[in-house]
């Protein structure tokens, strides 16, 4: 009697741990996600804000896509605006031109997005580029794609850009509903990037990032995983930037520019974290939060922007919160000590 009710004693107990271990693994994106649904509350009433904070949005989702390809598997990929704008012109090229509806659009666009940044990947791992060789493939792509856009006037509109017409009549278009769109967007991106860190991709991304020898010799296929990373974190850049591109109403070459795109994405994910869940998040909050501080400087506007960020990475290293956690673990230790 014992031997068959034992095992059904213990199962309820065993369920238990891997229940708090989700819980915990998933409650910081619930929890940010409700605060950040506060905001509209506080700035519905003016267009402009409501603008920068969709923007905060837009560069959240950004930097959560460049940390996959980035953070977990050190490929430095400096055409995230590249990227973004195959999926906005993309999307509007297919919708307004083809005429396929505008949610298919974007997944095509995604698609190719992420299709390119696969095989930007492959490249990489096929020719041992390292991360230094690698940065400059992608920026010697970004800037073709910039020269691309302005080159093909007839599809692009060079210059002067694109009206979006698809997407104008809806609910995207309005002050307040984009807002809650991209939101949904940040969290679908937070979600699937803790699934990824609980998964063996994750596992597999870590290691890859650590000791890419090393994870090689313990049977880590480093060629597949990183164009699993390079198609990942591509697809979602060209579905955030074909968003933006319907909901904005019009696109042009700075839209998706690299010193506007590139850069920020960057900086922000090198403030908030490098590989972390929520340095996305904080990273872009703090960069927002600093470029509407210095809007009235502005002659002095980019030399505070870069005394205020060589302060922050002087304080901290790696990131907001992989040193604010290494600091409550070192009080933890201590406390236990």
């Amino acid at each position: 009697m014992t031997a068959t009710t034992e095992p059904q004693t213990r199962a309820p107990r065993a369920e238990r741990p891997a229940k708090a271990s989700v819980v915990r693994a998933y409650l910081p994106i619930f929890v940010t996600v409700a605060l950040l649904a506060l905001v509209p509350l506080r700035y519905h009433d003016s267009r402009s804000m409501m603008g920068v904070v969709i923007g905060m949005l837009l560069f959240m989702a950004y930097t959560i896509a460049f940390n996959i390809i980035f953070g977990s598997t050190g490929q430095l990929f400096l055409c995230v605006g590249a990227l973004a704008g195959i999926g906005g012109f993309g999307s509007v090229i297919l919708s307004d031109r083809v005429g396929i509806p505008m949610v298919l659009s974007i997944v095509i666009a995604g698609a190719i997005s992420a299709a390119i940044g696969a095989l930007l990947s492959w490249i990489a791992v096929s020719r041992s580029l390292d991360v230094i060789f690698t940065g400059i493939v992608t920026l010697a792509f970004s800037l073709s794609f910039q020269s691309l856009i302005l080159g093909r006037r007839d599809l692009t509109g060079g210059e002067s850009g694109l009206r979006v017409e698809a997407g104008k009549d809806t609910f995207i278009s309005e002050q307040v509903q984009p807002y809650y769109v991209f939101l949904a967007l940040v969290f679908a991106y937070l979600v699937f990037y803790r699934f990824l860190q609980r998964s063996h991709i994750g596992w597999a991304f870590r290691a890859l990032r650590d000791d890419e020898i090393a994870a090689e010799l313990s049977g880590v296929d480093v060629t597949r995983y990183r164009v699993y990373a390079g198609a990942l974190g591509s697809f979602m850049l060209g579905v955030a930037g074909a968003l933006y591109a319907h909901s904005e109403g019009f696109i042009g070459p700075s839209t998706y520019a690299f010193g506007d795109v590139d850069v920020r994405t960057i900086v922000m994910l090198s403030l908030g974290g490098i590989g972390s869940l929520l340095g996305p998040v904080l990273g872009a909050v703090a960069v927002t939060a600093l470029d509407e501080w210095l809007v009235d400087y502005s002659q002095l506007q980019v030399m505070l922007y870069g005394v205020v960020i060589v302060m922050l990475f002087l304080f901290f290293r790696r990131g907001v919160i992989p040193s604010l956690e290494s600091v409550a673990a070192r009080f933890r230790s201590g406390r236990h000590r």
